[in-house]
Parts: C-alpha cells; structure tokens; sequence
C-alpha cells in the first residue's frame, strides 16, 4: 500500500475540537461554555479534570502548527469555539475572538496547511444553554446568526467547513443520557434537541452555501458497524433499534428520508416539534459527508435501556482482548463496513472520513514513545479505506483523530489519542512513533 494508490485527489489531514485543545477558558472576552459549567460539577469528568488550560493551544497555535508543517500533515480541521466569537451566544461579536481565530488561519496558510473549520463541535455557550439551548426552537436562528459571523470573518480564506459535529452524540450524551454537557437527560430534552440539531444542520449548510457558492461544505456523522450478540429474533430486533438511533437518526433526515420513526415507536413523538416546512428544510444536499467510525459493536436486547431496549455488550464480556484504552475492540474491517454501507445510500454525496484514530496507555522511554498499536491501527485502518476506495466507494479523504493529546470530554486526559504526546504539567510535546510513521506515509509516493 502506498499513499500514491489513493490519488493525488485523495485529502490527509488531523481533525481536533477546540474545547478540546485550546484551554484559555476566560481569556480575552471568552465567555463560559456548557462544557465549562459542566466540568465543576462533581463526579461528571474523571479524575475531576478540566479544559481550563487543555495542550494551551490558544497560546501555542504557531508552534503546533509548525510542528503540524514539519510532519508534512496538508490538512488541519479545527473548530471554532462559539462562545470566543460570541460570549453570549449571540448580540456583540468579540473582536479579540476573531483575530485569534485569523491568525490560526492566515498561519495555516502561510505554512500551506489547507484550514478545515467545523462550526459546532459541542461547546455551546452557556447563556444559551440558560435559555433552553438545544431544545429551545430559537436557536435555529441563533445559530444562523453564529454561521454568518463566522462566515463573513473567515469565508474569504476558508474554503472547507462542516457545520456540526456528531450529533448524536452531543444530543443523546448530553440532552438523553446526561453524561455530557449541559447534564440533561429525559426524552422531553432528547427529542427536540435532535429535531433542533437537524434543523440547525441543513439551515447552516444552506446558508454557508448562500454566503460562500463555491465553498465546500459537508457535516461529520458518527456510525458503529453493529452485529447482534446472537442470530435470535430479540437481539436483531435490538440491532434494528440501536441503529436506528445511532446511525439513521441525523443522516437519513439529511439525505431526504425523514427520521427512522419505524423502528423505534419513542421517535414518532418527533412530530410535536415538527412544524410546516421543517421536512423539506431538513433535507440539504451537502458537497461531502464527512465520516467518523472507530469500532464495531455488538448488541442485545435489554430491558434496562427504555424506549430502544437495547445495550451494548462490552468487548470482554464477548471474550475479546484486543481493545484500545477506550475499551473498544479493534477490528479494522468496520471502517469499510461503514463505507460501504453510507455508499448504499441513494444520492449519498462523497464521504471523508473526518476521525478515525485510537487511545492507547503511551509510556516514555528515553525520550521516545513507541506506540506500535497505535500505528497498527492507522496502518490497517487506512487500508480498509483503500479497500473500499478500489471497490467504488466515493471517499476522498482521511482525518486521523487526533493531532495532540487532548480533554477527552467526560473521560478528562485518560485516554490519549494523539499522534503527538503531550504532558499536561508542562505542556512538552514529543511526536509518537506513530506520528512519524503518518509523517513519512504523507510525505512519501
């Protein structure tokens, strides 16, 4: 396998969040977050860590970014933070917010890193949040007026955008289950989050479009390639359900189809939050999908899961071993399982795998981490890409999740997904072998 066999078309590149990575909390007229509210309450993220510094990007933005150049990496998707550019979620714009962001840009250019901006990448700002946030109506308009700030600040040099970041997760985590920020959990919170979510999905691609016609704009949906524990009836029911849920849910309203209500009966009270017009405004026909997938999951019918009664079974329970620090299995083929299964879809736009990557417990020796597994699995991973890639599926690109260590949400600094290490208390970088290894793959033929 050579990189040459992708096509000089074919896009590289790290994906990050800026909650993530950036730390700065409240510096220069930020205002709070959801995630920084949510981060002071006891017993929500582990070890009882916070974003407040992060890897300090918002400090060291050049020096990542020429440690970004040096590694040959062409393509850099980052997000903008919402409550940097508007403290309050909308009104006054903070000026000291958007220079920062420009000059994350203009030295991406300068180093030609081609920028990737993602605009929602789960930081709402908290005053909105105060408002009702995502299950409030209001911030369908919200948003827009967000999309244009940052649109006609960055839409001159920015010619890539993704409007949300899997949202499925920061609806179900954070409005159904309450493990993510702003804490919520209920159906009365997940449903009109989730029809909000879509709304606000279409309406920023429709509008990135109106204010930049030759821009390239996609949004990033999470999938898990799922088989049921067993060949019984229950437990393909539950898969049925599960996917419906955690695949179907956001995509199939964006491609035309409406929401999966058929298989799980919960969905069908979506229609209280469904005005006139909102069906055809939830169908957008995006330039790219962009795809994250890390694992594949098994499923099986459980009466403790309302409403999907359904639940994931741990990898050790079915006997597997060979997991990352996420406790999720590695099993290479389920990115291809993927691929091909978005590529079934009528009118499915070309797909970029905008994250794939894996956590391991990286150890220091002599200065150096060699994370062969890490690197096994970008290798392997990479390859199923191909694979599909030579089977027709239209996939242009791949974003390694992720660039630095970073905030990983509830889980705090545990798990380290990075191709570059980073020591929290002194904020030293030191480049894995595996992001050698992805340096010489992208510089090579």
């Amino acid at each position: 396998m050579r990189k040459s066999d992708f096509g000089d078309d074919f896009v590289w590149g790290v994906s990050t969040a800026a909650f993530q990575i950036e730390g700065a909390h409240d510096q220069d007229g930020k205002g709070a977050s959801i995630w920084d509210e949510f981060s002071k309450k006891k017993g929500k993220i582990r070890g009882k860590h916070h974003a407040r510094e992060a890897c300090d990007f918002y400090n060291r933005y050049e020096e990542d970014l020429r440690l970004m150049k040096s590694m040959h990496i062409p393509n850099f998707r980052f997000s903008v933070s919402w409550p940097r550019i508007l403290p309050i979620g909308t009104g006054a714009v903070n000026q000291l917010g958007i220079e920062y962001y420009n000059r994350i840009i203009d030295t991406c250019l300068q180093l030609d890193i081609t920028p990737w901006i993602t605009l929602y990448h789960w930081d709402l700002p908290q005053a909105l949040e105060d408002k009702g946030g995502w299950t409030n109506r209001a911030i369908i308009g919200w948003f827009e007026y967000f999309v244009q700030v940052c649109v006609q600040h960055f839409g001159d040099r920015v010619k890539h955008w993704m409007i949300l970041n899997e949202p499925v997760a920061f609806t179900g985590a954070g409005y159904f289950f309450g493990k993510h920020a702003p804490g919520k959990w209920g159906l009365k919170y997940f449903l009109p989050a989730v029809h909000h979510a879509t709304l606000c999905m279409s309406k920023g691609g429709r509008l990135v479009k109106k204010l930049l016609p030759d821009a390239l704009v996609g949004t990033t949906f999470s999938h898990s390639v799922m088989e049921p524990i067993a060949l019984k009836t229950r437990h393909i029911n539950a898969l049925k359900r599960a996917d419906a849920i955690m695949n179907r849910l956001f995509l199939e309203p964006v491609l035309g189809m409406g929401y999966p209500m058929d298989e799980v009966k919960a969905l069908r009270n979506l229609k209280k939050y469904i005005l006139p017009g909102d069906e055809a405004e939830m169908a957008f026909d995006f330039d790219f999908i962009g795809l994250q997938t890390y694992t594949r999951e098994y499923i099986q019918f459980s009466l403790l899961m309302p409403y999907v009664w359904a639940n994931i079974v741990e990898p050790k329970k079915r006997g597997i071993e060979k997991t990352t620090a996420m406790d999720w299995e590695i099993y290479p083929p389920s990115i291809y399982m993927a691929l091909k299964r978005l590529h079934s879809y009528p009118n499915m736009p070309p797909i970029i795998i905008t994250e794939n990557g894996a956590a391991f417990e990286d150890k220091i020796h002599d200065g150096q981490i060699h994370d062969e597994e890490r690197m096994m699995y970008l290798r392997e991973h990479i390859w199923e890409v191909l694979k599909a890639k030579q089977e027709g599926v239209n996939v242009g690109g791949y974003f390694v999740w992720t660039f630095t260590d970073n905030f990983e949400w509830a889980e705090g600094y545990h798990p380290r997904f990075g191709l570059v290490h980073v020591n929290f208390e002194n904020q030293a970088r030191i480049v894995k072998d595996s992001g050698k290894w992805y340096a010489e793959w992208l510089r090579g033929s």
